[in-house]
């Protein structure tokens, strides 16, 4: 339905309007009419549409005279812009009595023109002209809606922020981040001077974007933060006005992940002016989405340390370096060595940072996710990993814990549940039991970030067992040729259990874990005998299998999806903490994984930790690398 603009007019005068396609003028011909008229009629020249709206009923085939009441009005729309100023004539003749003889007329003289906010609204990064749904969004591939970048990389490297806090454009690399509106106008070469398109945002919307205005070689910031309003002089009937705009922030707790620009055609009067004409587009911020583990690396990010003599243990770990580089080369993947004096002697990269991306059609942009925890690493992602094409987003806040680390923060691959698609997966996030009071949580503001995307609806799982309390130290997903295309990897306490007793049973049980790497040696039998041991992963099992059940619930796994893989723990100040190097804590890299050795009994110069995880694991087609100096929060790929 056209929008509609209601006009009046005055017999015995001609009255110019500036009229725009797409939308009807109403006339009231009523109230206008002479005293004594009892009909009228209508001319009007070509390319003018004419209807009379009568008692609810509109009618085109108009008879020559019409009579008239209370409830008559005149419809009037256009097809094409005007070639000159007033080129589109209509008259309205009234009537008395004698249907012969004229009483008074009207004159109406129209100047039509086309205007237009358009934006790429059906997604498929062409700007087309007055998409019907430009001022409304839907989800999905078949969804519409313009989509807005948080333009947060850098792609000025000596500016001191990223480009979504400067209000600026650095460079024209910078608009390529942005996205564009066009505002589209055709009609006469020139018009009556006066009139201005008027742009604006809301007060609830300022502090979201920035919008800039290109003209010829200059970019001008015309809303935003500062200003809530722009107008453009419309004295040129045909001209295209480019503006960008950028995201300043992504969704959060309290910011609407939707912003409007509405347009005004603005027409001057004796007093002030008169909006006559109103367009608007509707974007949606795009989320941050977090990348799984099950897709192939780009990049993998470790820390160098070196043995500080002050501090025994302070260990470097130059060998594990070495290692580690070889299991890279594998994988093909660019290895990135954050160094000492970056890194400030804190190893644990993966408890630092995560990635992600954010995506419009116009733009891929990875985007770094920087955790509140602020340990030698802190300056890392900004300083380093902030630059051009690549973002930075963080949330900080001094009320953190070991929670706050990101080896709390996993996401599932895409998973369908109940029919509802999770094409991204589902981010998978550590906090206290549900019924527990005090207990340690991932701080609220992270927590409000990751629900706010939308798109990767967070599993909130029980890892406050744990005394460092992150879910990777249980939890892991690798790829699978087969299913739903991967497999969710659970450390099991039972099945390290069962496979000890099995190995008694074979009569290895004098067999020594740790043997030729630590003093501290244990017999298999003195682990199976201590009745410490086996209550305290009898509590993790059950801690691992409240967490199993939500895991199967809420990605609709069955228990053909999950392999259990053995791991034993200990309980120390009512916290588990690994009793072996954790085997789920592994590192995948695309089939490669980087897997921490355990240091289990050797038969036959085989431990038989290691070659039960083979036997589960081989079957995916995936290469595993047992590494004596491997530890995952040390390591964090790109995945993107």
């Amino acid at each position: 339905m056209s929008k509609q603009r209601t006009i009046r007019l005055d017999c015995g005068k001609s009255t110019s309007v500036m009229y725009v396609l797409g939308t009807e003028l109403s006339i009231d011909l009523y109230t206008s009419s002479p005293p004594g008229s009892t009909s009228f009629e209508v001319r009007f020249s070509p390319g003018t549409k004419c209807s009379i709206s009568s008692h609810g009923s509109v009618l085109s085939d108009q008879p020559k005279l019409w009579p008239i009441d209370r409830r008559t009005f005149l419809l009037v729309t256009v097809d094409i812009p005007s070639r000159d100023v007033n080129d589109k004539k209509i008259t309205v003749t009234y009537f008395g009595k004698d249907a012969t003889k004229p009483i008074d007329k009207m004159m109406l003289a129209l100047t039509a023109v086309y205007i237009s906010l358009d934006v790429d609204a059906d997604r498929d990064g062409k700007i087309e002209k007055n998409n019907p749904n430009k001022a409304s969004w839907s989800w999905g591939p078949d969804g519409h809606g313009a989509i807005l970048l948080v333009n947060c990389d850098r792609d000025n490297l000596s500016a001191s922020k990223p480009d979504n806090e400067d209000l600026a454009v650095n460079s024209f690399n910078d608009l390529k981040d942005m996205s564009r509106i066009i505002l589209r106008t055709e009609g006469p070469e020139s018009l009556t001077s006066g009139y201005k398109l008027h742009l604006s945002i809301s007060a609830s919307d300022n502090d979201k974007v920035n919008v800039f205005y290109h003209k010829h070689t200059s970019i001008t910031s015309v809303l935003g933060p500062k200003k809530l309003s722009f107008a453009v002089d419309y004295a040129v009937g045909s001209s295209d006005y480019d503006f960008y705009v950028e995201a300043l922030k992504f969704p959060d707790a309290g910011i609407n992940p939707f912003v409007t620009i509405n347009l005004n055609l603005l027409e001057p009067m004796t007093i002030g002016e008169a909006p006559i004409f109103t367009d608007r587009i509707v974007f949606r911020i795009a989320p941050w989405i977090m990348t799984p583990n099950t897709q192939a690396p780009l990049e993998v990010f470790v820390c160098r340390m070196f043995s500080d003599p002050r501090s025994p243990s302070s260990a470097g770990n130059e060998d594990f370096l070495r290692e580690f580089q070889a299991f890279v080369q594998k994988a093909r993947c660019k290895l990135t060595i954050c160094p000492q004096h970056v890194n400030r002697g804190d190893r644990w990269i993966q408890d630092e940072i995560e990635f992600g991306y954010t995506e419009a059609p116009y733009k891929y942009l990875p985007v770094v996710l920087d955790s509140p925890r602020n340990r030698g690493l802190q300056d890392f992602p900004y300083q380093q990993i902030l630059g051009i094409d690549f973002g930075h987003v963080t949330q900080n806040t001094s009320d953190v814990s070991s929670l706050d680390s990101f080896g709390n923060l996993e996401v599932s691959p895409p998973v369908t549940v109940n029919g509802k698609d999770y094409p991204f997966g589902r981010i998978i996030i550590g906090n206290a039991f549900p019924t527990t009071y005090g207990g340690r949580k991932m701080t609220k503001v992270v927590r409000e970030f990751l629900h706010a995307q939308k798109v990767q609806s967070p599993i909130e799982l029980y890892s406050d067992w744990l005394a460092v309390g992150h879910v990777d130290e249980f939890l892991s997903f690798v790829p699978a040729p087969d299913r739903k295309g991967f497999r969710l990897l659970l450390t099991c306490p039972d099945a390290c259990l069962r496979l000890f007793t099995k190995l008694q049973q074979e009569g290895h049980g004098e067999l020594k874990m740790f043997e030729g790497v630590s003093p501290n040696t244990i017999k298999i039998n003195e682990i199976l005998e201590d009745k410490k041991i086996v209550e305290d992963n009898a509590f993790v099992q059950e801690c691992v299998n409240w967490n199993r059940d939500i895991l199967k619930r809420e990605l609709g796994l069955d228990e053909e999806d999950i392999i259990d893989i053995p791991g034993l723990f200990f309980m120390k100040s009512g916290h588990a903490k690994a009793y072996f190097p954790d085997m789920v804590n592994m590192i995948v890299l695309d089939k490669y994984l980087g897997i921490p050795k355990p240091f289990g009994p050797l038969i036959n110069k085989k431990c038989p930790l290691e070659s039960a995880v083979r036997s589960l694991l081989e079957p995916l087609g995936v290469t595993q690398s047992f590494g004596s100096l491997l530890m995952n929060d040390a390591l964090t790929p790109t995945f993107l």
